[in-house]
């Protein structure tokens, strides 16, 4: 440990666990597949021991309803010592790994367990049989250790009784308000995005972790099709996250004093070498540049300057990739440029986007990668809620010079956000800040729009005129004037 200190944070175990049978029966359940993902991610330190010396376990919560999931994991790893900690939806998974890496600087814990899955596709398969799945019995009165939670709401009533709901409603809007800044047409727009995610589709096909094995060329994910049918305009189901998958991840950190003990090859030691995060929140109406990211900007430039590179060098990177907003977004305020690929798993459609635990796949992905090429730095960024807070990692098979180094920069985002008055209640002539059309079925159904109001504040209305709908998915609707009553939209 010539080169770091006793308490340098080290990531010394990975495993990624994937299964898809049809027969749901023979399927395991959520935390059975995180016990699996740490169980290889020890296997993969060489170092079982790690599993029963854990002083925490930590938890994303996700769509399973356990009450704690990290004790049921600390009883089958025998780690009953362990402390146990929930992070509610609204609370960034980097952030888990973040924590981690405090706690063993700070010589408050030595090995820290993180883990997260789903087994949606086990429910699906299920259901399409008329059946139920069964769930790992709990007490009533179980409850995590530590839980934690968001500080603010993540979408607004006004929005909410316009038709918003679903997440991708919320980023096609602010997709087009992006569109529009940049000066792209709708169909220059379609394009781009189709294109990468056919690269996406490419990556996965030839990830051996990746949940959909095939590619998929940029005119059938742009298109409108029984298969793949628009959700919110212009974005189709092969633009949207995929969460009905059965995919776990597990991540073993530790001191390198302890890492040292065990005997764990230096070969399979990964370094945190830089973490940057956000934790601002705000309603997604009221945000003053719709199609920009402040937090992504700040946090972005600060794990460049803290690490000493640039983004662009990066080779090996994974750009949260909910929604094509979301790559798109980091790009324009990270100064990306069109060379390279924007993830190393095939993102969140393709490799598959397990609810509240995506980040921990990516990072076993970047893990295994920069021990194949050690020369290589790895980049990792995450998202929360609706691109409501954002975080960047760095990791290296190097250990960084100064030390682990960690910035929230939730205070200077706050600062140079400008935020509007969100109103339900408008009459007169208004501008489209940005807009969607949402489908039901094959069909579509409302316009939606978020509007600048003459004195600076904000509403969002709809229509469900089909001429209005019709003329929105024509032309661009950014910037264009409509009359607004009663929560409604006029030409």
């Amino acid at each position: 440990m010539a080169d770091c200190a006793p308490n340098t944070p080290v990531l010394v175990g990975v495993g990624a666990v994937q299964q898809k049978l049809e027969d749901y029966r023979e399927a395991r359940e959520p935390v059975a597949l995180m016990e699996q993902a740490l169980r290889d991610a020890a296997a993969d330190a060489g170092a079982d021991a790690l599993l029963a010396r854990a002083d925490e376990i930590l938890v994303p919560n996700s769509l399973w309803g356990y009450r704690d999931p990290a004790r049921i994991l600390a009883d089958r790893l025998g780690a009953q010592s362990a402390t146990t900690l929930l992070a509610d939806f609204g609370i960034l998974q980097q952030g888990l790994i973040n924590r981690a890496c405090q706690r063993i600087l700070a010589g408050e814990a030595q090995v820290m367990l993180v883990a997260g899955g789903e087994a949606r596709y086990r429910e699906q398969c299920a259901a399409r049989a008329g059946d139920e799945v069964g769930m790992v019995q709990e007490d009533d009165d179980v409850e995590p250790d530590i839980t934690l939670r968001p500080g603010a709401e993540l979408m607004s009533e006004v929005e909410s009784n316009a038709g918003l709901g679903m997440p991708v409603g919320y980023y096609a809007i602010m997709d087009s308000a992006l569109r529009f800044k940049q000066g792209l047409s709708v169909d220059e727009h379609r394009d781009r995005m189709a294109a990468q995610y056919a690269r996406f589709s490419e990556i996965a096909a030839a990830n051996p972790e990746g949940w959909v094995g095939e590619p998929f060329s940029a005119e059938f994910i742009r298109a409108h099709s029984p298969k793949n049918r628009m959700l919110a305009f212009p974005y189709t189901k092969l633009h949207n996250s995929q969460w009905t998958v059965d995919q776990a991840a597990g991540l073993i950190l530790c001191s390198a004093a302890v890492a040292d003990e065990l005997g764990i090859a230096r070969s399979q030691w990964v370094f945190p070498v830089v973490s940057t995060e956000s934790n601002f929140m705000s309603v997604i109406a009221t945000r003053g540049d719709l199609g920009g990211s402040e937090g992504f900007r700040i946090a972005g430039r600060k794990a460049m300057q803290l690490a000493g590179v640039d983004f662009n060098d990066v080779r090996l990177r994974e750009l949260y990739s909910c929604f094509p907003f979301a790559v798109r977004v980091q790009r324009e305020e990270m100064s990306l440029h069109d060379r390279g690929d924007d993830s190393v798993t095939g993102g969140m459609t393709f490799g598959g986007g397990p609810l509240n635990n995506f980040v921990f796949q990516a990072t076993a992905k970047i893990a295994q990668l920069l021990r194949d090429n050690p020369g290589e730095t790895g980049l990792v960024t995450t998202v929360s809620g609706l691109l409501t807070k954002q975080a960047c990692a760095l990791w290296s098979m190097q250990p960084p010079i100064a030390g682990w180094a960690f910035a929230d920069v939730t205070d200077e985002v706050h600062a140079v956000t400008p935020l509007r008055e969100l109103v339900s209640d408008f009459e007169g002539s208004a501008t489209v800040a940005g807009y969607t059309v949402l489908y039901q079925g094959m069909e579509p159904w409302r316009a939606v729009a978020v509007f600048d109001l003459p004195d600076g504040r904000r509403t969002v209305c709809f229509s469900e005129d089909a001429s209005i709908i019709t003329d929105m998915m024509s032309r661009e609707c950014c910037g264009s004037s409509y009359r607004l009553s009663k929560g409604q939209l006029f030409a």
